[in-house]
């Protein structure tokens, strides 16, 4: 299969349907544990504005196959050496087809090219695909794995760009506590 990769903004019509999914699969993983959780979802999706995820500090890309969006992803500024991770997604008929690594990969090349020289994302702990996909490129976990993923309920990975593999790096990205359910 073709696929085409394109770096646009959040803006971008063509966005709109990684976007709009996303939106479903936050609210329909987490509804049990939110009863808002549409409103939940919308709100996470709008929380940043578009700009954080454009250059210089962010990127937006979407991958295309047929005229068809079918993953992407992005990241903005966390801090002066890391980028942030976010809206990582696939469409769910490109699953389990390494299409999610590429999209991580892509980013990746996109922060070391801007500078960043580390990774920080969270993901929920109701994405076990997700956190297959960080443990299985590399990311490190900062979090308590011993502690029951819901208690965490969202899950922080990170990694070196630099040197993958190396975790005293990523020592200030560990929160001191699990990171529970948002107030």
């Amino acid at each position: 299969m073709t696929y085409t990769i394109i770096d646009t903004t959040l803006l971008d019509p063509i966005a709109r349907p990684l976007l709009d999914a996303l939106q479903v699969e936050y609210a329909s993983r987490y509804r049990e544990f939110r009863p808002d959780s549409s409103a939940s979802a919308s709100e996470e999706m709008m929380r940043y504005p578009a700009e954080s995820f454009a250059p210089p500090d962010g990127a937006f890309i979407v991958i295309v196959r047929d005229g068809e969006t079918v993953g992407g992803g992005a990241f903005k500024r966390y801090d002066a050496t890391t980028a942030e991770l976010k809206r990582i997604w696939t469409h769910a008929s490109q699953r389990r087809q390494g299409l999610a690594r590429l999209v991580v990969h892509e980013l990746e090349v996109r922060a070391l090219r801007q500078g960043y020289r580390r990774v920080y994302l969270t993901t929920g702990f109701r994405q076990p695909e997700a956190t297959g996909l960080y443990l299985n490129t590399g990311y490190e976990p900062l979090f308590d794995r011993s502690i029951a993923p819901e208690i965490h309920f969202r899950l922080p990975f990170g990694k070196d760009l630099l040197e993958p593999g190396r975790v005293d790096s990523l020592q200030d990205l560990v929160q001191s506590e699990p990171l529970g359910l948002p107030k």
